[in-house]
Formats: structure tokens, sequence, C-alpha cells
């Protein structure tokens, strides 16, 4: 009788203790990640062949306190090695833990190695060799405080390397991971099984060689004992004899999909090299399309790890395809069990149903969870009957919405607009079109509303946007917009660098163009609710020379391009922006010396500047840092200074347009009286229809000299 001890993944610790007692084992005792037990040597063997769910099983040779790394050395010279192995056999040691004297694992490594190395030398006048690659000995020393734990591996190679996966997806499950969920879940042998998503197909692969009795190490070529001096190779290949006698094919219907055929290629690959092929049926198809391929089936399971993402932008896309499963199964499989795995538990409630039983699980280092759902059955009526959409009042607003924004922008000629901005306060997000891309906005929620509250809010805005407008799930950008501090709004989100043109109002019968992108940045390279500020400068533009002040991507400088301007300068502080217009100019054919960009802080540039220009578009920010001002400026106390030295760079018979989005802003009539300036509320005539609503989008004032 032996003490070993099973490796696994932390929360498996109590079904692997259930499984190896099912194959024998005695004496078992839990410990954090894994399970000491008591096993004969049938039972050994036994263990490393049946066991699905640990890592490795491993042997302890010795265990010795020490006190100095002279201490670590002797313990472990004195051991009789020449009795675990031969020298001709190569090793390798692993070492774990640290300690005051052993301040590095390879240190405490060196140190084993050096002492296996010169027991053999004394005994044998030979050394081992040391192989780090496919040694055929390995060796496990943990180190806890002073106390040193050493042990052969019986494994070889990791338990979950089960021999048969060739290729993967992007994110596979280990082997013993996907066993550990198929156990959790309930299924039992004779019922159908069925994975929507099955990715290289891990999940049903597992199920079938349980439902067919084949050994997880059936398959493996090699193991750590092989060179282990303990080792009875007649027991061992009786065992294995037995077990490969003793397999059954299942007659259990396997069936997995995928939206990938290179994926499913691969999963069929990967069943072929198990021994299971030829029992599960693999077929392309989307989720979102999920129909029973049984019906007449009264009862089965569906097991899957949906995919989850990390980044927001990829938030969109998951929600709608949860949302899709959960009504697809709902549909068509009423009387059958659910049981999902995710990284993102938050992803499941998508699902519109309740959990049965859930699990906790870790998968590498991600924290993940598994629930299992019971499938009510419906009848057709009250399928009808049910809604398909949660947040009906948001979904009716969007669809009205909808339907005036789409005609009026169509004869506008418009291809971006507004289509939704926190009509109903508690879906406060602003949903605008970009051509054929949608992005959604969330403000911030207000700090009283629960996060699992404005989560699930939210979910219910991105299922309703997607059915409402008919979206892909690519087709959806998530961003949330927060108040920015510093340099925050020039931050990128993502490196997708996913340009593209749209299209504004036409001047001189030229369509404007301006490129956009609605991932990498928190605003897209264009200000919807400046649209119609943008076509008066146009207008007002020719023969004249335009200043544009915290230009941002150059959009007003493109329409006074187009609107026969004598020249436009580009004022902003950020070279990405200056960059981006540009590009802007370029593509409405605007290049040239006449065509400037300059790169400066633009409340500098104002008052150092020596130019004088016959039309000026400033959109300054509501609040930025600047070493001038107090080191603060804020558009409401300092516009007076603006307008002073707005002034000076002013023509005589010049117009300032002056616009910025501070809510409830004024103009300081009697200090302009007294700078000599005359000013003109003309914010209504710059609100399309889009932003009727909301009437603090933006405010707008035409400026001129007395």
């Amino acid at each position: 009788m032996k003490t070993l001890f099973a490796s696994t993944s932390r929360g498996l610790e109590e079904l692997l203790k259930k499984e190896l007692e099912q194959i024998g084992a005695s004496e078992c005792k839990i410990v954090q990640s894994g399970v000491y037990f008591n096993a004969d040597e049938t039972t050994l063997y036994q263990s490393l062949l049946w066991s699905r769910l640990a890592s490795r099983i491993l042997l302890p040779i010795a265990e010795f306190d020490i006190y100095s790394d002279l201490d670590l050395y002797s313990c472990v010279v004195n051991i009789k090695w020449t009795d675990i192995f031969a020298v001709d056999n190569s090793f390798v040691i692993n070492f774990i833990g640290v300690n005051d004297f052993i301040r590095n694992s390879q240190y405490g490594a060196l140190k084993i190695k050096d002492a296996i190395v010169d027991h053999f030398t004394r005994h044998t006048n030979e050394r081992p060799n040391v192989a780090k690659q496919d040694p055929d000995i390995r060796l496990y020393a943990y180190l806890n405080k002073n106390r040193v734990t050493l042990s052969l591996d019986l494994s070889g190679d990791s338990l979950h390397q089960r021999g048969y996966r060739q290729q993967t997806g992007q994110a596979p499950l280990k082997e013993s991971l996907a066993a550990a969920i198929i156990m959790r879940s309930g299924w039992q042998n004779d019922e159908p099984l069925i994975d929507p998503m099955c990715g290289s197909g891990t999940l049903l692969i597992e199920a079938a060689m349980i439902a067919s009795k084949i050994p997880p190490g059936l398959h493996r070529k090699q193991w750590g004992f092989f060179a282990w001096k303990g080792f009875n190779p007649t027991r061992w290949n009786e065992l294995l004899f037995t077990a490969k006698h003793n397999v059954c094919k299942s007659t259990t219907p396997f069936i997995g999909y995928d939206n990938n055929s290179v994926v499913l290629q691969r999963a069929e690959q990967n069943a072929i090299q198990a021994g299971v092929g030829d029992l599960i049926t693999f077929a392309m198809q989307d989720v979102t399309q999920l129909t029973n391929p049984l019906p007449t089936a009264s009862t089965g399971m569906i097991i899957s790890n949906p995919p989850y993402g990390e980044r927001l932008e990829s938030e969109p896309a998951l929600i709608a395809l949860h949302t899709a499963l959960g009504q697809r199964i709902k549909q068509n499989f009423g009387g059958w069990r659910l049981s999902l795995f995710s990284g993102a538990p938050q992803l499941l409630d998508c699902l519109q149903m309740r959990a049965d039983k859930q699990f906790k699980a870790k998968n590498g280092p991600l924290d993940c969870v598994q629930k299992n759902y019971v499938i009510a059955k419906r009848d057709n009526s009250q399928l009808l009957n049910s809604p398909t959409l949660p947040a009906l009042d948001f979904t009716n607003r969007l669809r009205k919405n909808k339907q005036k924004l789409e005609k009026w922008a169509a004869q506008q000629q418009l291809e971006c607009y507004r289509l939704y901005d926190a009509d109903l306060p508690e879906y406060n997000v602003a949903i605008d079109r970009y051509k054929d891309k949608v992005v959604i906005q969330e403000y911030a929620a207000p700090k009283n509303i629960e996060e699992q509250k404005a989560r699930q809010r939210l979910f219910d805005i991105i299922n309703a946007t997607m059915s409402v407008l008919e979206l892909n799930a690519d087709q959806l950008i998530l961003k949330t917009r927060e108040k920015q501090k510093g340099k925050q709004q020039y931050q990128k989100l993502a490196q997708k660098q996913d340009y593209f043109l749209v299209h504004e109002y036409a001047i001189n019968q030229r369509r404007t163009q301006f490129w956009v992108n609605v991932t990498d940045y928190l605003d897209t390279g264009l200000f919807l609710d400046h649209r119609l500020a943008r076509k008066m400068i146009g207008e007002m533009s020719e023969g004249k020379d335009f200043l544009n002040l915290f230009a941002y991507t150059g959009s007003a400088s493109v329409y006074a391009g187009l609107g026969n301007a004598k020249s436009t300068t580009t004022v902003d502080m950020s070279r990405t922006y200056l960059e981006w217009a540009d590009r802007n100019l370029k593509q409405n054919g605007l290049t040239g010396k006449k065509h400037r960009l300059i790169q400066a802080d633009c409340l500098l540039y104002l008052a150092q500047s020596e130019e004088q220009f016959d039309l000026i578009f400033i959109d300054p920010p509501t609040f930025s840092n600047s070493k001038r001002m107090h080191d603060t400026f804020d558009v409401q106390r300092d516009h007076l200074k603006l307008m002073t030295d707005l002034k000076r760079l002013l023509r005589p018979n010049g117009t300032i347009v002056f616009s910025n989005n501070k809510r409830g802003f004024k103009m300081d009539a009697d200090g302009m009286q007294k700078l000599g300036l005359t000013y003109q509320d003309i914010t209504d005539k710059t609100q399309s229809l889009d932003f009727k609503r909301n009437k603090h989008i933006h405010c707008c004032f035409i400026v001129r000299h007395q």
C-alpha cells in the first residue's frame, strides 16, 4: 500500500476524491488543489489510467526539514536514488517554493540535481543526464517554510493531455476540466447530448469516452512510471488489456455545432484520434439557428462553454449570442436540461432563465461558474404570448425614433445621425448610426443604481437595439462615456484601425466626406450635433481666411475648404487628430499651402498669434487643464478672456462662430459690450431633428465687432 497525491484544478477536489474512491482508493484526504490517497499496486495503475480529473499523480519519496541549502543537499544525496531509477535514465527537477535561504526555485532545483548526480557518481561511477525536454523521470520538490516534500511524478506529461487533441480552437478547455463539467452537469450516459458551440469538440469527446468506457489514458504513449524501478509491466499490461477489452461503443446521440468550418474539421479529427469519431455528429450551424435535431426525444442534455470576452467592445456580440441561445433553447428544447460553463456569469443572465444549480471552478487563472438549468415545457400559446424582448418601453421608443429619423436622414442624404439620446431616464444611453454601424454610448449610471441592475438594463438595451435595427452582432459597438479628465479624451480604446468613409451635406455640389473610426476612440471623429454649424460655415466661407480652433479632426475646415475659403488654418493640440484632419482634407481634394495644420495649445496660439482671419470657428472644451488662466480653463468663467484674444485675430468685418457644450452656458452681455463685440444666439438654427429633444447638447453664437 502506497500513499499518493493526485493534483487537480482548484474547485475540483471534492469531485476528484469521489472519482478516486470509485476507482478503489482509500483514506482519501482533500487538500488545496489535490487529494492524498492510499492505493495498492492495482489501484495505483488504475488511478493513472482512469482518472479523468487528476492533473498529475505523485508518489512521495521523502519528506524532511531543512535549515540551510546544505541541509537540502545532504537530505537528498542520502536517498537511495539507484533504487528509484537507473543511471542511464534522464531526469528533471521541478522545484516549487522559496524561503530565507532558497530564494528562487532554480537554485533549489540546482541543489537537488547536484545531490542526485553526486549520489549516482558515488555508487555507480556514472552520472545521469538532466533533460528538460522529454525526461524519463520527473521529480517534484515542494518547499513550504522549512519543510520539503520530494515526489516522483508517475504521470509524465500532465494527465489532461489524453493524446487525442492535435489542434484546438482559440480558447480550449483542458480535457480534465471538460470531464468535470460533464460530471457536474448531471448528464446520464444514455441521454442525447448536444453542444451548440462545440469548438474543438472537447466536451463531446470526453462525454463519448465516458459513455463508451474508454479510459482517458488509453491513448497515451509515454508514462512517468515507465522508468521507475518499481514499475510492474506485467500488471500494467493486464490492466491495459482489460480496459481495452471492456470498451463498449455507446449508442447515445452526440451532436456538435459550430459556425467555423475549420474548427469543426479539427473537432472531427480529435474525435477520430480519441476513438469516438463514429459516435459524434458534427455540423456547421450558427447558434442563432439552433433547432432540436431530435424532436422525438422527450429529454436530453445541452452542454456548452460559450465564448466570453474581457473587453467592453466584445460585449454586444456576446450579449446577442447568449440572448439568441436562450431564446432558441426555450423555444425548441422543452423538457431538456442545460449546463453552461462561463468565465462571465453576467452573460448567462441574458438567457433569461433561472439556474437550478451552480458550481464554481478555475479555468487557468480565471474564476468561472457552471450553471445547470431545467428547460420548462411550453405550449405554442405560451411562446406566442411571451414577449420576445425585455424593456418594451425602450423598444417601442427606439422603434418610433427609427421610423421618423430614417426617413428624415434619407431626405437629407445623411449617413450618420442620432437615433436615441436618453429619451427614457432609466435607459441612459445615446445611440448613433454611422452608415451600417451603430454605436451605443452608455452614460455612467448614478451611484444609487445597483451595478447588477444597471448591467441588466444595458443587456436589455443591446438586445432591443439589435432587434429593432436588425443588426448583426459585429455592427454594434458599445462604449461607456464618463467625465473626461486631463488627456483621457485622447487615449485609445482599441487598436483596430477600422476607419471608413461617411458623407454629409453637399457644399458647392460636392458632398463632404469624412473618415470615422467607431472602435478605437471614445469619440468617432465626427461630432454629429455640430452638423448644421459646419454646413453654415461652408456657406459663409467663400473668399475668406478661415481659422478652426480646437479643431479635432478638421471637419469644419473641410466645409470651409469646399466653400471656397481663401485659406484654412486648423489648430489642435493632438497630433493624432491633426493627422486625421489632414486625411479628411485630402479626401475632399483640399491640399496645398492654403490648407495649414498647426499642432499647438489653442489658448497659447490665441495669445501669441499675430495673424488675422475673416471667419473663426471655435468649439472649446467645457473644462481643460492649461498652463494659463490659473492652470485650468473653464468656458463659462474664461470666455471673456477667450473673446479678448479672438477679437485681436478677427478682421473688422469678420465673424466668429462660437460653440460649446456647457449645459446652461450664459454669455456675459456686459462684458461683451465692454469688449466691443456683439453676439447672436443661433443655437436653435444649429440643432437638427435628431438632436431637437436635447436642447442642451450644445449652444452656438455668432460674434462680430460692434
